[in-house]
């Protein structure tokens, strides 16, 4: 797909939409399929990018000292442990239970899972509410 948006901006779009800067992906990732990007390749990039994000959130909790930190993404982590990354595309607490993830020291191979599973989905079911015969 050639143009100004393409899967390549997608793939950034999406990254910097899963780190702490705020930004949509959905958007981008619409454009791209209305500009004619196949679903399977703009779901897998979006999907990538997005995870990678989230990851890096992640990589940032790893690395914040140990100390006693307190908060809901915190405790809801603690509580459901990774499969609530299945919820890390949700705006404004997906960040933190990333971050929150990494700093409880969650396995990353499970916890990035969830995130990919997650953000997956989102993206599937925007593309299902641009075409419903998908």
């Amino acid at each position: 797909m050639d143009g100004p948006i393409g899967l390549g901006g997608l793939f950034l779009s999406s990254f910097l939409a899963a780190t702490l800067l705020p930004g949509g992906s959905e958007i981008v990732f619409a454009a791209v399929l209305a500009a004619g990007a196949g679903l399977w390749p703009a779901l897998a990039v979006a999907t990538a990018g997005n995870t990678l994000g989230g990851a890096s959130s992640y990589l940032i909790g790893r690395l914040v000292p140990q100390a006693q930190l307190r908060g809901r993404a915190l405790d809801w982590v603690r509580r459901w442990g990774s499969p609530v990354l299945l919820l890390a595309w949700v705006p404004i607490i997906g960040d933190p239970l990333c971050v929150a993830a990494g700093w409880l020291r969650l396995n990353s191979v499970w916890s990035i899972a969830f995130m990919a599973l997650g953000k997956f989905g989102r993206y599937y079911f925007v593309a299902r509410l641009l075409n419903p015969m998908l």
